[in-house]
């Protein structure tokens, strides 16, 4: 649920504004690769992996969708691009594991698919990183997204370390670093959306929404001063 916040404020806005729906697209196809990986008939003991990725995936599938619906044209087809890519490499993924391979090339052929995307897939934000550092502004890098990120890769990174499945430890363990780098940059560059004196006097309300402390700044009313009528004057 970490793009709970995020979506919340797309649909308030009526607008998808700069986040990135990229990552979202990619975790779908890690869910998908992932929960095929984890069947029985694919990988045996590992169901659990399974059910926790086909749960995601239904979680990815709704943010998706949330997000081409309020997107502009151009991202639209952007990203309605991208989720046709993920369905045809999943598809195609799971036909070729079926057709093509049997026992344990069946596994290995499943575990590097599942690898490779789940990299790709820790690796989406990176474009993201890369405008909060030449921006100095953590605004579209949600803060919820990134522990997310790193809970999840640690968590799985460890399932996999204890399971001595190096195909759910190796992506995970490239996972936990790249969460780790998006808190370190949400922590760098979180204070310079505080007061700036001359530009502005609160906190950017984003970055305070997306930290969860308080509610949108809102603007308070200006008094106007009453004019004393000319008779009054003289």
């Amino acid at each position: 649920m970490h793009g709970r916040v995020t979506f919340k404020r797309i649909i308030a806005n009526n607008s998808t504004e700069h986040f990135s729906g990229v990552p979202y697209v990619m975790a779908l196809l890690n869910c998908f690769l992932s929960a095929w990986y984890g069947l029985p008939f694919i990988s045996k003991d590992n169901l659990f992996v399974s059910t926790i990725n086909g749960t995601g995936a239904v979680i990815e599938v709704f943010y998706v969708l949330i997000y081409l619906i309020y997107a502009p044209r151009k991202e639209k087809l952007k990203i309605g691009g991208l989720f046709s890519f993920v369905v045809t490499v999943f598809l195609a993924v799971a036909l070729i594991s079926l057709l093509a391979f049997e026992g344990h090339p069946r596994k290995l052929f499943c575990g590097f698919a599942a690898t490779i995307f789940s990299i790709i897939m820790y690796a989406s934000p990176l474009s993201v990183m890369r405008m909060v550092i030449q921006t100095k502004s953590v605004e579209y890098m949600p803060f919820l997204l990134s522990v997310f990120v790193f809970l999840c890769g640690t968590s799985r990174f460890i399932l996999g370390l204890l399971g001595h499945d190096p195909f759910v430890a190796v992506p995970n363990g490239c996972g936990c670093g790249l969460g780790a780098m998006q808190l370190i940059l949400y922590f760098i560059y979180y204070d310079k959306n505080k007061y700036k004196g001359t530009n502005k006097t609160t906190a950017d309300p984003a970055v305070v929404v997306e930290m969860g402390f308080n509610k949108p700044y809102q603007h308070q009313p200006q008094i106007q001063p009453q004019l004393r009528p000319q008779s009054q004057l003289k």
